[in-house]
């Protein structure tokens, strides 16, 4: 029987489509191993069944949490078991135990928020606790930024549940004899009995020697403790199915102090002296990652640092506030340390910012400091912590022997460095360059008694270097550990025990050209990536933000993936089958792949991942490229006539305006009608207004713009949107303008930005009007006159998308960046005063556009600045302009609201102000919650 259909018969939701194949045949590693198949466990028994199926028919099991293995160690060439969709229930919080038990999918971050009512927390967090699960940092034996306060995985699990390769179950506690002995950890005890002198001196010897099994916690005088040492054997030896972890008490109060120092060595240097304070983190960035950040977000996005090319981050806390603060103080004050310059950081938003900076550490290194790829592979070794200053020397010199380039962060109190690489995994000569660099990398760890891996295991990416940091004996013990566990070799084959070579399965070989008997040049220039499609499609390395859900800071990736919890709708998966469609097998090489449309059917286009991924996926630009090459000289969905051509439409209505709004009144109630056009019949399909802004304008003083017209000019560009359905807006600008001191003006002709032609891959026809819109708005900006937007969307056209469809047109770059939002304006304007907002509070919707490419700080620092309490709604509406109109996409799109906005409207109270700047996100908000929201500008205007 195929495997598919034996496990199906088992009662298992299990797929081998080539989408979920091509989704599941990465990690965040450098590998790519397409599985056989992949199953969704719905319990324990079922997790066994799995296995049993598996082993009948020979095959590899591989058990997966998030995906966020940077060592390969969540792919397999079998059987993938993903735990994280149903076996991620929480089973028991104890607080007076403190303990807590849990299913392997259980998200760390998800144990947090269950912990916090009682004063407790999960101790390790690791930067991916957002989404990483409790089963794959036991896999790995994570650690996190506060292992220094905490401890390793290890340290903080109590019991495990589960089954060894051979099929014996086993439930094993730490500290304690075995419930129901097994063979295998009786065996396992006796390894350690058999060689007592050669493990007490090569294993144990540092907390972060994480490489290989550890051995040491088999000695007698540790307990012989087979709970401990299953932590971090990376599901080679069998498959927990549950576990009891430890929690502990979270402290009240917490500081940061950053200290400023020349460089990375020297940061590395003062390490070990800052343990003297106690801290419970104490994490090194070098500049060159600020700088990264810098170039892709601009200043804003990084907060004050000390004077130096390298920092560190130094946490103290406690339950006295008092006594925190005089310890931070002691901190910046210890001249010992060596720092240029320090800084205690008092301002919890700012601490969170640079927490996150520090977090998104893999994602941003993403791009090597030379501007190149940067990939994982040699990714978190450590030394002991006195000798991490001069290992951060020689492997500086290391890295720059190879030609390479790279931005070291990373665990610097425990002696645990991070880094990317930019190899040129893309030269024909690219697994020389790889073992080449690898292998030098590994000797040099040896030299300083340090591990391969600090904290993400040795995976495919080290396995095979163990024999630079073990000798033969210990080499030999593993393999003895492997065959009692695991003899038939069929749990995460080629990882520790007969590993693969290193520069095998590489998920990057040479990229192929997708095609179609149509296909065309790019539409979109990818500048950041020079042109290559597979370099921008190859940026998302799959650290997996996007499946976290990062409303709670503001953030919008990955509304879809939040809404289904499918992987295939996350960013990363859509990445994923992208990558194959390049360069892989899986998914052939053409623009209209099945595959393809699939992963990316539920993109809203939000572009959130722009901002919030922290590599700089722009899978919107993605989506519009696919449909642009896929439906070439072919026809199209019957959405892409009504609604991507929709402002056409609407200006053919303004000619007859009465007709047309009791045809779209009628054509309301008509659920037929708007199937034929593609439109879900829920929709409600909202009415132009009775007199346009245009019309609006002709009647209140306003007039083109002219060089030379007027005191301050600004030029009002309104949106065919704002233009056709809500007028009021536009006037509610001119108020405000003239209010602050502007003479508005309009553009010369009335012009479209393409935004729903764009949206829906028609860019021939968008850099067609876009080349209307720039020969009309250029004069204004040539000279300095701000171009300000009505309609976040239509506003960041012009200032990401436009670049992007008409790169090289200086013009263009003057538009874009004369370019400017209402809130951007006013809160550079001198003399001008906000009006009172005390006692208002305002529940603002930013509209994902706007998040993305504007930033929505100007507009909260002006809300806050006029004294209103601002309730800031993160995610997507779910409309997202075209998407949750059509069919199809209804019920995602309720969902995507029902994840933050809809709960946000409906604990708001009788007097709140609903803002929302954006068309689809008041429509959304009209047709789900019956809410009337208000732009900025009404509001500024009452």
């Amino acid at each position: 029987m195929p495997l598919i259909s034996a496990l199906r018969s088992a009662g298992l939701e299990a797929r081998d489509d080539d989408t979920t194949r091509a989704i599941y045949s990465s990690d965040a590693s450098l590998y790519r191993v397409p599985p056989l198949a992949v199953a969704f466990p719905r319990s324990a028994e079922e997790l066994v069944a799995a296995y049993a199926v598996a082993r009948e028919d020979g095959v590899p099991l591989t058990t997966r949490g998030a995906g966020t293995s940077v060592a390969g160690n969540a792919v397999g060439p079998g059987l993938v078991v993903d735990t994280s969709r149903h076996l991620n229930q929480i089973l028991e919080i104890d607080p007076d135990a403190r303990t807590a038990r849990v299913q392997p999918g259980v998200i760390q971050e998800q144990l947090q928020r269950a912990a916090a009512p009682h004063g407790l927390r999960f101790g390790p967090d690791p930067s991916t606790s957002t989404r990483c699960t409790i089963g794959g940092m036991i896999g790995n034996n994570a650690c996190g930024s506060r292992s220094l306060g905490y401890g390793r995985t290890v340290d903080n699990v109590l019991a495990l549940h589960g089954f060894f390769g051979t099929t014996s179950e086993f439930t094993v506690r730490s500290g304690y004899d075995d419930p129901t002995p097994t063979a295998e950890a009786t065996a396992l005890r006796g390894i350690a009995k058999d060689d007592l002198a050669h493990i007490r001196t090569q294993f144990g010897r540092f907390g972060r020697q994480v490489s290989g099994y550890s051995l040491e916690h088999l000695l007698p005088e540790r307990g012989a403790d087979v709970t401990r040492f299953l932590v971090g054997t990376e599901g080679t030896l069998g498959v927990v199915t549950e576990a009891t972890v430890r929690l502990v008490p979270d402290p009240k109060h917490r500081r940061m102090i950053a200290l400023g120092f020349t460089d990375i060595v020297a940061a590395g240097v003062a390490s070990p002296a800052v343990l003297a304070h106690n801290p419970t983190a104490c994490e090194g960035l070098d500049a060159r990652l600020i700088d990264v950040l810098r170039t892709r977000r601009g200043d804003a996005a990084v907060p004050d640092l000390p004077r130096g090319g390298a920092w560190l981050f130094v946490e103290v806390s406690g339950d006295d506030l008092a006594e925190v603060d005089a310890r931070a103080a002691a901190v910046a004050a210890d001249s010992a340390l060596g720092a240029v310059d320090s800084r205690v950081v008092t301002s919890a938003s700012e601490t969170a910012a640079l927490w996150r900076i520090r977090a998104d550490g893999a994602g941003l290194a993403g791009r090597s400091p030379a501007g190149e790829p940067a990939w994982p592979g040699w990714e978190d070794a450590a030394v002991p912590p006195d000798q991490l200053g001069d290992y951060l020397r020689d492997f500086d010199e290391l890295v720059t022997s190879h030609g390479l380039t790279s931005a070291p962060f990373g665990h610097f109190g425990d002696g645990c460095m991070h880094v990317r690489l930019d190899l040129p995994l893309q030269r024909p000569d690219a697994r020389k360059v790889l073992r080449s660099f690898m292998t030098d990398a590994a000797q040099l760890v040896g030299r300083y008694g340090g591990s391969l891996s600090g904290e993400h295991g040795d995976g495919r990416a080290r396995s095979e270097l163990l024999p630079h940091m073990y000798d033969a004996r210990s080499i030999a013990l593993f393999g003895e550990v492997k065959r009692i566990c695991d003899p038939e070799n069929l749990l995460s084959p080629g990882i520790l025990v007969d590993p693969a070579p290193i520069d095998s399965d590489l998920r990057f070989p040479a990229p192929r050209a997708p095609r179609t008997r149509r296909s065309s040049p790019l539409a979109l220039s990818w500048a950041a990536d020079d042109g290559d499609f597979s370099q921008s499609v190859h940026r998302c390395t799959g650290v997996g933000k996007c499946r976290a859900d990062n409303t709670g800071s503001g953030g919008v990736m990955c509304p879809s993936y939040l809404a289904t919890k499918e992987e295939k709708d996350s960013t990363r998966g859509r990445a994923r089958v992208l990558q194959e469609m390049i360069n892989g097998s899986v998914v052939q090489p053409d623009w209209r792949a099945p595959e393809v449309h699939e992963a990316l059917d539920l993109c809203l286009s939000c572009k959130g991942c722009l901002s919030d991924c922290p590599t700089g996926v722009d899978m919107a630009s993605m989506k519009s490229e696919v449909l642009h090459q896929a439906y070439a000289g072919r026809r199209r969905p019957i959405s892409h006539y009504t609604l991507g051509r929709l402002p056409q439409w609407l200006r053919l209505a303004r000619r007859t305006p009465r007709v047309a709004r009791v045809a779209m009144r009628f054509g309301d109630r008509v659920g037929f009608g708007k199937r034929l056009a593609g439109v879900d019949p829920r929709r409600s399909i909202p009415v132009i207004a009775k007199t346009s802004f245009a019309q609006w304008a002709s009647k209140h003083d306003l007039h083109p713009y002219a060089s030379g017209v007027g005191e301050q000019p600004a030029l009002l560009w309104v949106d065919t949107f704002t233009d056709q359905f809500t007028p009021e807006i536009g006037a509610a600008m001119v108020s405000v303008l003239r209010g602050a001191g502007y003479q508005p003006v309009l553009p010369p002709r009335s012009v479209c930005c393409g935004l729903t032609l764009i949206s829906t891959g028609q860019l021939d026809a968008a850099k067609s009007a876009l080349t209307t819109l720039v020969s009309t708005l250029a004069p204004a900006a040539a000279d300095g006159v701000p171009i300000v937007g009505v309609e976040p969307s239509c506003t960041a056209v012009l200032r990401h998308d436009l670049l992007e469809l008409l790169p090289g047109n200086e013009e263009a770059t003057q538009v874009a960046r004369a370019t400017v939002t209402l809130a951007e304006l006013l809160t550079r304007t001198d003399g001008w005063q906000a009006p009172d907002l005390a006692g208002t509070r305002v529940v603002a919707q930013p509209h994902c556009h706007h998040h993305a490419v504007m930033s929505w700080t100007a507009d909260e620092a002006l809300l806050k600045s006029a004294g209103a309490e601002v309730v800031r709604v993160g995610g997507c509406c779910g409309l997202a302009g075209n998407f949750g109109v059509e069919q199809g996409h209804y019920e995602v799109s309720v969902a995507v609201a029902e994840t933050n906005l809809l709960p946000a409207v409906r604990d708001a109270r009788p007097d709140d102000v609903i803002l929302a700047d954006g068309f689809s996100c008041r429509t959304q908000l009209q047709d789900l919650a019956g809410a009337d929201a208000i732009h900025l500008a009404q509001l500024l205007a009452r």
